[in-house]
């Protein structure tokens, strides 16, 4: 997407078509007075018989009669302003890129200023349209037969505005950079399982490194086994396709200290194995790598972004399959960090694989560690579809989690995590630790068992079952995968705080 930066006034620009904020105010002032003028007094007209609704998130289109340069408005209502928040304002812009979208332009423009607030600034404005216009728009492009329409690519958009143009375009690309990771994510997470492999997933990781200069590591069977990974290693038992570990390391400071290890779970396939999903239930589980998905696209925006922060990435990736050798209930397996594990549910297995995994980010230096995976039916019990579970052993740095998917606008809710919660998971006669104590809690024993794992190192665990997708339109994303917590991640990452800072 190309921004460009304009001073004018938007009343004198030239364009096929103008985006304008209209606020709930009995008068119009500023440029849209000047804009009212044009229109001898209509707008006012328009906004009293309902042909422009300022309600918040209603979008109006108005040709200009030739009373302005601009062959059309796109008037965006805001409803009052002293009540507009940023999450609204990007719902709102979401609505509006749909409205655009369907209109095929080449180029458009938006007046920026029309849609400040008291609390919300020019810049905040520039992020919240960019941001929202990537989600909004987003589309996975399917394997249907495609028509011959010819397709009309959007070329330019003009962000109008007084503001400082540097400024403007710095938010902008920042916004832009938040929406297309999680567009990246939603791809990887909507794409079906024989087309995104642990093997493939690795090299979409490679094609990340070389584009962002980012130290790789692609461990296959043989190194894991030599490093003794033997949880991720039991999940992939059953699977003809090989698993990897994938690391992706972002410097940002001079010294390779303070590091946050991102952790995502990457099922590219969940049968259950042995303990084998409904038929019902194993649809769908193309999406079981959700968590993967948002750690790269967490890390795309980091490279984009270029933060001085150090990062970790690390994705356990395999399928998860029914066969002769596949691993079975009540098999004790033997984790990277010496732990055994007694196996009392083989559909547990992204706590297994993610074991490993952590173990392996804290061995690259992890100093804090987040996990996201879209691991239980518990939480959606639990929480809903709207709603990531989130559990930790260290408040300080949830503070930081938990600010930043406010920021993002990705509700998490806490989960308890007691000492009761960790005797459940090393309740086995067999083994140090059982994956499954039952289903009472069954969210929170999954978080429990991470944290085995984790150990002291300041930790928190999203569980994404629920958000990963959804079923239906919403304002910033179609039906299928919503790429949830990747702008989370990513602002973890440029907003850390270290607890020695």
């Amino acid at each position: 997407m190309k921004f460009s930066i304009h001073n004018d006034s938007f009343v004198e620009k030239e364009q096929e078509c103008i985006v304008v904020g209209v606020f709930n105010k009995p008068t119009f002032d500023g440029d849209l007075a000047v804009l009212d003028q044009k229109f001898d007094g209509q707008l006012t007209q328009f906004i009293k018989e309902g042909d422009i609704n300022s309600k918040l998130k209603n979008v109006s289109k108005i040709p200009s009669f030739g009373k302005v340069p601009a062959k059309r408005l796109l008037f965006v209502g805001l409803g009052k302003d002293k009540e507009l928040t940023f999450d609204q304002l990007k719902e709102a812009f979401g609505v509006a890129a749909k409205t655009l979208k369907h209109m095929k332009r080449s180029t458009f423009g938006v007046a920026l200023d029309t849609f400040v607030t008291e609390g919300i600034d020019t810049f905040d404005v520039a992020h919240a349209f960019a941001e929202a216009f990537s989600l909004a728009t987003y589309e996975f492009q399917n394997y249907k037969q495609k028509s011959n329409e010819p397709e009309v690519p959007l070329e330019m958009i003009e962000l109008i505005t007084g503001a400082d143009e540097q400024e403007v375009r710095a938010s902008a690309e920042v916004g832009y950079a938040y929406g297309r990771g999680t567009n990246s994510a939603r791809t990887l997470v909507n794409l079906p399982g024989n087309m995104l492999t642990a093997t493939k997933l690795a090299e979409y990781a490679l094609e990340l490194a070389n584009k962002y200069d980012f130290e790789a590591e692609i461990l296959d069977k043989e190194e894991m086994e030599r490093l003794g990974m033997g949880a991720l290693l039991a999940v992939n038992q059953g699977s003809v396709e090989p698993p990897k570990m994938i690391v992706l390391k972002y410097q940002g400071k001079d010294e390779w200290k303070d590091v946050v290890g991102l952790v995502g779970k990457g099922i590219t396939f969940d049968t259950g194995g042995y303990s084998l999903k409904p038929k019902d239930g194993i649809v769908g589980m193309k999406t079981d790598m959700g968590g993967a998905a948002a750690v790269l696209g967490a890390m795309e925006i980091i490279g984009e972004l270029r933060p001085e922060q150090n990062v970790v990435a690390v994705i356990p990736s395999t399928d998860n399959m029914v066969s002769g050798n596949a691993f079975k209930p009540d098999d004790v397996i033997t984790s990277m960090n010496g732990k055994t594990i007694e196996v009392l549910n083989t559909d547990a297995e992204g706590r297994l694989a993610l074991a490993d995994a952590i173990t392996y980010a804290k061995h690259h230096g992890a100093e804090y560690l987040v996990d996201v995976a879209t691991l239980t039916g518990g939480v959606i019990v639990a929480l809903g579809t709207d709603k990531t579970g989130a559990m930790t052993n260290n408040e300080a740095f949830f503070e930081q989690v938990l600010e930043a998917s406010f920021e993002a606008g990705e509700y998490i809710w806490r989960l308890p995590y007691t000492e009761k919660d960790k005797q459940r998971v090393r309740s086995s006669k067999m083994a140090d630790l059982n994956n499954s104590p039952g289903r009472e809690g069954h969210a929170i024993m999954a978080g429990a068992f991470i944290g085995e794992f984790a150990e002291n190192t300041p930790w928190v665990h999203l569980d994404i079952a629920g958000t990963a997708t959804t079923k239906k339109e919403e304002d910033l994303c179609p039906a299928g995968a919503t790429g949830a917590m990747t702008r989370t991640l990513a602002l973890v990452v440029e907003r850390f705080q270290s607890s020695e800072s």
